[in-house]
C-alpha cells in the first residue's frame, strides 16, 4: 500500500466550557448558546482506499458501537459521496474508539467529522469547507463545530458558529465516572424548569485567570437535570472540586463527563492520576485548537 492510500486523524474531545439551554421549540429543538473547545485527546479514524464503504470499530469503548447501519460516520460519508456524484465512497473506515460512548464530548459528531476531512482529503474531492460543514449536519447539530474542530461560539440550535479565537490555551481534566447519561432524558428533565439561552458578555480580558473567573459565572444549564437522571455524576464532580489546584468544575454537555481547569500541565496530570479509580476514564488534556491534520498511514 503506498502513503496516498490510508490517512489518519485525531476526531478530538468536544468539551462545551458553558452552555446555555432555552425552552424547547415548537420544532423539538432547544435553542443554546455555547462556548466549546477542543481536546488534545479522542478517537483515532483512520480511512483506505478499498472497493466498498465499510467500518470497522476498535478500540477501549469499541463495544458500545455498532460498525454498521445508521452510524454516524457511515451517514456522513454517504452525504459526502451523494454530494460528489461517486455513490458510497470506496473507502474502508477504522475507527480506534478511545472516549467513552454518549459523554458529553461529542464523540460521535467528532468521528463523523474525522471521517469526512480524510475521506475527501484521500480522495482529492474539490468539497468547498461550506459543503463540507453542511455534510456534517448528517451527524447533528454539533457535526460542523466537530469538523472544524477549534474554538467557537454556537448558536441556534448549535449549527450557527463564531470562531472565538481570543480563547487562551487551558490545561484541564476530563472525568467520566463511567455511568450513562441519555440525551433524550436530561433534556426531558430540563423541560420541567428551563432558562433562557443567553449569550453572556466577554470578559474583561483573555488571561487564562480571567477566563476562568469569567466561566465560574457561567453555567451548564443541563448539569442539574443530568445529575437528577444520573445522580452517580454527582460523585464525579465532588472528586473534581476536591482535587488540588482546579480552579472550576463543570459537567460537559448532557454529561457524564465532567471537566475541571488547572493552573498549568504538571496540576492537570497530577490531578488526573489522583483522579483515576476502578470504572473511571480520568484523562490530563490540553484545551484550544487540536492538530486535526491528517497523516498519511504507511
Amino acid at each position: 500500500m503506498s502513503v496516498s492510500d490510508a490517512l489518519s486523524g485525531l476526531a478530538p474531545a468536544k468539551i462545551n466550557l458553558l452552555l446555555h439551554v432555552g425552552p424547547v421549540q415548537a420544532d423539538g429543538y432547544h435553542p443554546l448558546v455555547s462556548l466549546a473547545v477542543f481536546a488534545d485527546v479522542g478517537d483515532r479514524v483512520t480511512v483506505r482506499r478499498a472497493e466498498a464503504l465499510s467500518l470497522t470499530v476498535e478500540g477501549p469503548f469499541a463495544a458500545g458501537l455498532d460498525g454498521q447501519g445508521d452510524n454516524l460516520i457511515l451517514k456522513a460519508l454517504r452525504a459526502l459521496g451523494e454530494a460528489a456524484g461517486i455513490g458510497e465512497p470506496p473507502v474502508a473506515v477504522t475507527l480506534d474508539k478511545r472516549l467513552p460512548i454518549a459523554a458529553g464530548l461529542g464523540g460521535g459528531s467528532a468521528d463523523a467529522g474525522a471521517a469526512l476531512r480524510l475521506t475527501a482529503r484521500l480522495l482529492n474531492l474539490d468539497m468547498p469547507a461550506a459543503e463540507l460543514e453542511r455534510l456534517a449536519l448528517a451527524a447533528g447539530a454539533d457535526g460542523p463545530m466537530c469538523l472544524r474542530a477549534r474554538p467557537a461560539w454556537a448558536s441556534g440550535i448549535g449549527e450557527v458558529l463564531e470562531d472565538e479565537p481570543r480563547l487562551p490555551t487551558l490545561h484541564g481534566v476530563l472525568l467520566n465516572p463511567g455511568l450513562p447519561s441519555p440525551t433524550g432524558g436530561v433534556y426531558h428533565a430540563y423541560d420541567a424548569a428551563p432558562k433562557a439561552a443567553d449569550r453572556p458578555a466577554s470578559p474583561a480580558d483573555w488571561s487564562v485567570a480571567s477566563v476562568i473567573a469569567w466561566l465560574a459565572a457561567q453555567r451548564n444549564d443541563l448539569e442539574a437535570p443530568a445529575l437528577a437522571v444520573t445522580p452517580g455524576i454527582g460523585e464525579a464532580l465532588a472528586a473534581m472540586r476536591a482535587a488540588p489546584a482546579c480552579r472550576l468544575t463543570r459537567m460537559s454537555g448532557s454529561g457524564a463527563t465532567v471537566f475541571g481547569l488547572f493552573d498549568d500541565r504538571a496540576a492537570a496530570i497530577e490531578a488526573a492520576f489522583a483522579l483515576d479509580r476502578p470504572g473511571w476514564w480520568a484523562r490530563p488534556v490540553v484545551l484550544g485548537a487540536p492538530d486535526i491534520e491528517p497523516r498519511a498511514v504507511i
